[in-house]
């Protein structure tokens, strides 16, 4: 979807972010970070934030969090 938007193939994208030394996954790993942060400083409920960044549950959300900030979440948030 963003390679088409951008008007390139997946595969040159891909290439494009690895020569940057990047990745397509990190990119949107530290946008959706920046949006979890914020919005559960605002307090919006872990339910509703999780389903809006596109995760299958709470759970899969708590996880990435752990994985992106190395710590949980209400550690983060104070």
């Amino acid at each position: 979807m963003v390679a088409q938007a951008l008007f390139v193939s997946e595969a040159h994208l891909r290439r494009l972010l690895a020569a940057e030394g990047n990745s397509f996954r990190r990119i949107r790993d530290e946008h959706r970070t920046g949006l979890a942060l914020e919005a559960l400083r605002n307090g919006r409920p872990l339910e509703v934030l999780s389903n809006e960044l596109g995760f299958s549950d709470t759970r899969a959300f708590r996880r990435a969090f752990r994985r992106w900030t190395g710590t949980a979440r209400h550690r983060c948030v104070r």
